[in-house]
């Protein structure tokens, strides 16, 4: 698993971003390497559902931003 890592106040704490497979909405299959948005909480949707939703998370109302990609081995 790859990991972030952050640095705050001189202290470095390792974070994981959970790589969620599918759309919480539709379910449509996700890939590491494909398009996503999440928020704060990691919801994870497809483009198509975040489009639909206004860019707004149903379940936190939070903002929802394009998920980083992770190159596939």
């Amino acid at each position: 698993m790859n990991f972030i890592v952050i640095v705050r106040n001189s202290e470095e704490c390792e974070m994981a971003l959970e790589m969620r497979e599918s759309c919480e909405r539709c379910a449509v299959s996700l890939t590491a390497d494909g398009p996503a948005s999440i928020c704060s909480f990691e919801c994870t949707f497809c483009p198509d559902c975040t489009a639909a939703m206004a860019s707004a998370c149903p379940n936190c109302g939070g903002e929802l931003v394009v998920r980083p990609r992770r190159k596939v081995a």
